[in-house]
This record gives C-alpha cells, sequence and structure tokens, in this order.
C-alpha cells in the first residue's frame, strides 16, 4: 500500500511570525497530542520543535508561535510497496518460468531517469495485480542478466510472457506507453 503526503509550506520568513488564528492553516486543524501539535486535516504532518535550537509555544489566545529552529516534518502513516528485486539466482524461477506476463525494469541507483519511472512501474504493479508480475533488476548488481538481453541504455522495461523477452520500452516514459506495452500481451 502507499500513502499520499500532503505538504505544507512554511516560508522561512513567517517562522518567527505569529499565527493569529488556526484557522489560516483549516478549520480546527492544529491539535495538541502528547505535547505536540499536529495538522489534523494534513495527517502525518506534525510541527516537531528541535530541542536545542527553537520549540513550539502555544499563547491563551490559542495562536501559535513558531520559534526559531522549529520545523514542520511528515510522518508516514504507511510505508510504499516496492516492486521486488530480481537477481542471477532468482531471474529463472520469478521472470522465465512465471505462468504469467512479467514487466522487468532494468535500473540503477545513479540514474536519474530510472528515479522517474520508478513511481510509474508502482503504480502498473498495483493496477495489474493478479494479471501481471512486476520486478527490477538492478544492473550494477546483476550485469549478466542486462548483458544476456542487450541492454545498453537504462531504464529498460522488458515485457516476458512464457519465458520470451516480448517487447522492450527504453527510457522514461509516460504510463500510457507502458500501459499500452502491457495490454498486447495480457
Amino acid at each position: 500500500m502507499a500513502t499520499v503526503l500532503e505538504c505544507v509550506a512554511v516560508p522561512r520568513a513567517s517562522a518567527s511570525s505569529v499565527f493569529s488564528s488556526p484557522a489560516k492553516l483549516s478549520s480546527s486543524s492544529i491539535n495538541s497530542i502528547s505535547g505536540r501539535r499536529k495538522f489534523a486535516e494534513f495527517k502525518g504532518l506534525k510541527v516537531r520543535p528541535v530541542r536545542s535550537f527553537g520549540s513550539v509555544s502555544q499563547s491563551s489566545s490559542s495562536s501559535f508561535r513558531l520559534r526559531r529552529g522549529a520545523q514542520i516534518v511528515c510522518e508516514a502513516q504507511e510505508t510504499a510497496v516496492e516492486v521486488p528485486a530480481v537477481t542471477d539466482a532468482t531471474w529463472q524461477s520469478l521472470v522465465l518460468d512465471s505462468g504469467s506476463p512479467v514487466l522487468v525494469e532494468f535500473w540503477a541507483p545513479w540514474c536519474g531517469p530510472c528515479r522517474m519511472i520508478h513511481p510509474i512501474i508502482d503504480e502498473l504493479s498495483k493496477q495489474y495485480v493478479g494479471k501481471l508480475k512486476c520486478y527490477k533488476v538492478n544492473t550494477d548488481e546483476s550485469p549478466s542478466i542486462a548483458t544476456r538481453y542487450g541492454i545498453r541504455s537504462i531504464p529498460t522495461v522488458m515485457i516476458f510472457k512464457n519465458g520470451e523477452k516480448k517487447d522492450t520500452v527504453i527510457g522514461a516514459v509516460p504510463k500510457s506507453t507502458l500501459t499500452t506495452s502491457i495490454e498486447k500481451f495480457l
């Protein structure tokens, strides 16, 4: 499961100003929970004081002052499900021997376009659950798989069916391009 996090930007200049009304953020948006202030309508966003440099204080008029060093942090409620990795040892059983079509993303940690396509692959794995299996191969850790399939640039997405390579998409492409390619083999 994935969680969409909403963010609130607080300009640096306003960090020392006083919020005259909590309604500026949203109606009843600031509650006191265990000594911390929480933005109720923005689940996961909390004002956390930096102990050595500042704090959050509340005056009797229910206005909040962010002193120097206070920060708004984002805490995820749930973690995103990642597409499982395939290695040389698991390639045969997970990809080639699979009974359903398989999408494999070839990537590397240092690759910027690879990081751009990761969320798309995550969405596709959820969208086609039960119809398509999605995996990723780190080409730095499993270069023999990349060599076997002639991977010369990353990200490269390949679709396998019945152990055979059926389609290849190279580069950080839009979701619609990958969906079109997937639909041909379902």
